[in-house]
């Protein structure tokens, strides 16, 4: 392998200081809705009132509100939902069933998000980061760096946006329900903590104070920042965690995921073990196959032995065929051999799937259609 990357800071932070994003309902909890409401000289429960039209109704459009003051709609909208994000290109796969989209942030930093219908769910990837710094090589976001961390409402707003398309009939099969959210997006959802849990809060309130979805139906996914995965297990919201191990040696590791050189495999996958011992839910270990990397079948023993030392049953491996970006030497794995990979973890009692591919044509891996668009 290459020589290997010297550690990043423990501490990662947006470049330069940045105006912040505006205020937005999706931002505050119940009480500072209503103090948000006096600061607009409205009585607190207009805040309720906006609340189930954003998150219940899934608008954000005054002319809908006609429970509001008619002299007073657009005022009352703009105080609490002010405008956070517009859709540059949206970019449509699988015969409408996969959905892109491109969002220009206030402050003209790039995003994605992408909504997939499958016959049993709906489910939207949505980033927590503009950029990220994280620096996998071959990822199409760690390649362009981290710009901001994104806002509780502008992560929270993706889902929204997904949710309405869903519930008028915008994505192909009808009218339908958004199930489940991943953090798979753009960015490392870990080291924007604050506002990504803020986030989960916002998506499992029940109506109107959030978008009551079930927390089993969040999964998080981090690189492995072992201080923020035990602070999560202690948030007492069961959501899903998936790490993205894509090595189970320090060796390969280093070059792939660089944070392992401040965290190691045993000490990201101990980690991993805690969340799941502490909240029950089974722990995804994503797994990116690339060709000639990390797909040899000892790999595939070596990652089994490293799951079973720390018990049976608590961990399910996701196998994800490698979405290349343009001009990369990292490529997907030959068939054959994923699956003797699948077959090495199966005899070894580890329950592994492959991810199904979706959006290829459309640039669907994460931050593909960003830095085209840069």
């Amino acid at each position: 392998m290459s020589e290997q990357p010297k550690p990043l800071p423990l501490v990662i932070s947006p470049p330069r200081r940045r105006e912040k994003p505006p205020r937005h309902l999706a931002d505050l909890t119940l009480e500072e809705r209503q103090e948000r409401a006096a600061e607009l000289g409205l009585p607190a429960f207009r805040a309720k009132q906006v609340s189930a039209h954003y998150f219940e109704r899934l608008t954000d459009d005054a002319e809908q509100m006609t429970d509001l003051p008619a002299g007073q709609r657009v005022e009352i909208v703009q105080g609490f939902l002010p405008g956070l994000m517009t859709s540059l290109r949206t970019m449509q796969a699988d015969r409408g069933t996969t959905v892109k989209t491109l969002w220009k942030l206030f402050d003209g930093a790039l995003v994605e998000s992408v909504l997939m219908r499958y016959t049993d769910r709906a489910t939207i990837c949505i980033s927590s980061q503009a950029g990220c710094a994280m620096a996998c090589p071959f990822c199409a976001t760690g390649q362009g760096g981290l710009q901001r961390n994104m806002s509780t409402a502008e992560i929270v707003h993706q889902v929204v946006v997904g949710a309405r398309a869903m519930a008028r009939g915008e994505v192909a099969g009808g009218p339908g329900r958004l199930s489940n959210v991943v953090f798979m997006g753009m960015g490392e959802p870990l080291a924007n903590y604050k506002a990504v849990i803020g986030a989960v809060r916002r998506l499992t309130d029940p109506a109107p104070h959030g978008l009551g979805l079930s927390a089993r139906h969040v999964t998080v996914s981090t690189v492995g920042l072992v201080p923020r995965i035990k602070q999560l297990a202690d948030e007492g919201i069961p959501v899903t965690l998936a790490l993205s191990l894509h090595a189970p040696d320090d060796e390969l590791r280093n070059e792939l995921v660089p944070i392992n050189t401040h965290f190691s495999v045993a000490e990201t996958v101990d980690a991993a073990k805690e969340y799941f011992d502490k909240t029950g839910r089974r722990v995804s270990i994503e797994y990116a196959m690339m060709r000639d990397i990390n797909d040899q079948a000892w790999r595939a023993d070596l990652l089994a032995d490293v799951l079973n030392e720390r018990g049976r049953g608590w961990v399910h491996v996701n196998l994800i065929p490698l979405n290349p970006t343009p001009g990369s030497k990292w490529t997907a794995s030959d068939p054959a051999d994923e699956r003797e990979f699948v077959r090495r973890l199966e005899a070894k009692g580890i329950s592994t799937t492959v991810r199904d591919t979706r959006g290829d044509e459309i640039d669907a891996a994460c931050g593909q259609l960003a830095a085209t668009e840069s």
